[in-house]
């Protein structure tokens, strides 16, 4: 990286060209997704909007050729709560290499437990079962291209998470705040166990992790406890960034040459709330290598995915 722009100095303008390339971009009709969708079809990648609603994939891609008039991008249906539309989305999309999987969906959890239509507690079944499931099945897919990238979307929030294997459901005990911190916590110990998966393999793919820091998006309208409300209350005039800012540290670990596989990107500023995006220290537990291990064989068990491209299994 030249002496003129360093890591914390990276903005939009860096995006390097992308022409050629194919992009899946989950959940992006708005926020970051949409502003990730929208950077990466500016410097010229054929951008695919995954998501769930057909209104608003339609409303994304027309809000994306608006700014950038000759987008090549296109919307596809994915609900990330059914692992049958996760397999149909996969089947679908599976007729041509890509380049870069951006994992960046995700759900707030809810104040009463909730499930998914697989009989999955509905925040690890959105925000980390049916992504691990995605990324195994588009596995092949990515393996056509030259360096292929898997960008996996967490949160500051994992950093407090825990995961009981135990009771992966939370049927004993629920609560919305560690609901989506351990689903975020699980998206970063499978970016982490990925790429530790990628280097036994040898094969030439990258999983790096990101978060966006305290990004003012539409999952700050979902329920949320009071207590929250009111530190986001505070917090949000002095250490929040918007959407747009949000989505830097995501288009980093897709895009620049100088990302680095297995590695963590998140917000420059204090608390990583907010700023340019920079490495960040990836938390303990995301660490644990046992733990892992665990997580991704009953994640496999779960889904019915198995990353065979990978473990040979």
């Amino acid at each position: 990286m030249s002496e003129e722009m360093t890591i914390e100095s990276w903005i939009t303008a860096h995006v390097p060209e992308q022409s050629g390339k194919r992009v899946i971009v989950t959940g992006a009709t708005s926020g970051i997704g949409w502003e990730t969708a929208r950077v990466l079809a500016q410097v010229g990648a054929d951008v695919v909007v995954a998501a769930r609603d057909d209104a608003k994939r339609q409303d994304a891609v027309r809000r994306i050729r608006e700014v950038v008039p000759t987008a090549r991008v296109r919307h596809a249906k994915l609900d990330l709560s059914s692992l049958e539309s996760v397999r149909d989305f996969a089947s679908r999309e599976a007729n041509q290499p890509l380049d870069i999987l951006i994992n960046n969906a995700g759900a707030m959890a809810t104040m009463q437990r909730r499930t998914t239509v697989d009989g999955f507690e509905r925040t690890l079944g959105t925000n980390f079962l049916g992504p691990f499931a995605l990324t195994g099945l588009l596995l092949p897919t990515l393996l056509m291209t030259q360096s292929p990238r898997i960008v996996t979307v967490a949160s500051a929030a994992a950093s407090q998470g825990k995961l009981d294997l135990k009771d992966i459901g939370m049927e004993k005990r629920y609560a919305l705040n560690p609901a989506y911190a351990r689903s975020k916590l699980a998206d970063l110990i499978f970016a982490v166990e990925l790429q530790r998966k990628i280097q036994q393999s040898r094969t030439h793919l990258m999983s790096i992790a990101c978060h966006p820091g305290y990004a003012i998006t539409n999952l700050q309208s979902a329920e949320l406890s009071l207590g929250i409300k009111l530190i986001a209350a505070i917090l949000k005039p002095i250490a929040s960034h918007d959407a747009a800012h949000g989505a830097l540290p995501t288009l980093y670990a897709a895009t620049s040459n100088e990302a680095e596989a297995g590695r963590y990107y998140g917000p420059d500023g204090f608390l990583q709330a907010k700023g340019l995006p920079t490495e960040v220290p990836v938390p303990r537990r995301a660490l644990d290598e046992a733990l892992a291990s665990e997580l991704w064989l009953l994640s496999e068990k779960l889904t019915g995915v198995r990353y065979s491209a990978l473990t040979g299994s």
